[in-house]
């Protein structure tokens, strides 16, 4: 390829080279990208030209730059681990897909209020008061860390005694706790993804450019009222979800 001649800023020009290099396979996984002194000789433009169009890059999450060795394509390897979204029953006992999953540290137990995004889910109104218990969670096979929060209304504790007493319970058992006190229950779940927040990035330790994976999980009782919300973040680089469904679930994500 010689000089840029297209129209447009000249940095989304090279970029746009750049890119396409890798996607044709000229430039492969995990190999470095030629120096800047290269780059430059090769499309005719100045250096701070190839550095944005090298940042450009980098925030599409299609390189990475090793401080002291330069811009390398970014490998893009399969998920190192499968998070399973059931939840099974055993008589009075209950498990969910991450229960091997192992605490890094002691559970942090606060009150909070409903915000515009939990709110309309747990079918309140925004600044209604809360428990919240965020953990912070790591596959022992692989490492994947993942952040789990549970929101329990202050209506749901006060049904269940237990959960006013020690809101930091485990999901599998406030499950089981909400069943012997009467609720025949169900579960909604959506799945999202973002780009996480500077805290997310650091203690999920996501790569630069790499979006989060967001399943917020509603337990239901059994007039289908909300009764706990779940947030369950990690790194899409990292997890992939996975789900069981069968033939007469009455939602598609629909847990069982």
């Amino acid at each position: 390829m010689g000089e840029i001649q297209r129209p447009g800023a000249l940095y989304q020009q090279v970029a746009a080279e750049i890119r396409n290099g890798i996607v044709e396979g000229e430039y492969k996984p995990g190999a470095p990208l030629p120096s800047e002194a290269q780059l430059i000789e090769r499309y005719g433009v100045s250096r701070p030209t190839v550095r944005k169009a090298i940042s450009a890059l980098r925030a599409e999450g299609l390189i990475e730059v090793i401080h002291g060795k330069g811009s390398y394509v970014r490998a893009l390897p399969a998920p190192a681990v499968n998070i399973e979204r059931t939840i099974t029953r055993s008589g009075k006992s209950f498990r969910t897909g991450h229960h091997d999953w192992q605490q890094i540290e002691d559970p942090a137990i606060y009150r909070t209020t409903t915000t515009a995004t939990t709110g309309p889910l747990l079918q309140l109104a925004e600044g209604e008061a809360l428990f919240a218990v965020d953990r912070l969670l790591s596959d022992p096979h692989t490492d994947t860390r993942a952040l789990h929060r549970v929101l329990i209304p202050f209506a749901t504790a006060d049904q269940v005694e237990e959960l006013s007493d020690a809101p930091d319970t485990e999901p599998e058992q406030i499950y089981a706790l909400l069943t012997a006190a009467g609720h025949k229950l169900s579960w909604d779940e959506t799945v999202s993804a973002r780009m996480p927040l500077p805290d997310e990035r650091d203690t999920l330790r996501v790569p630069d450019a790499t979006p989060i994976l967001l399943a917020s999980r509603l337990t239901l009782g059994t007039d289908q009222r909300p009764l706990v919300l779940e947030e369950l973040r990690t790194g899409a680089d990292r997890a992939q979800l996975a789900y069981h469904l069968t033939a007469d679930s009455p939602r598609a994500l629909h847990a069982v």
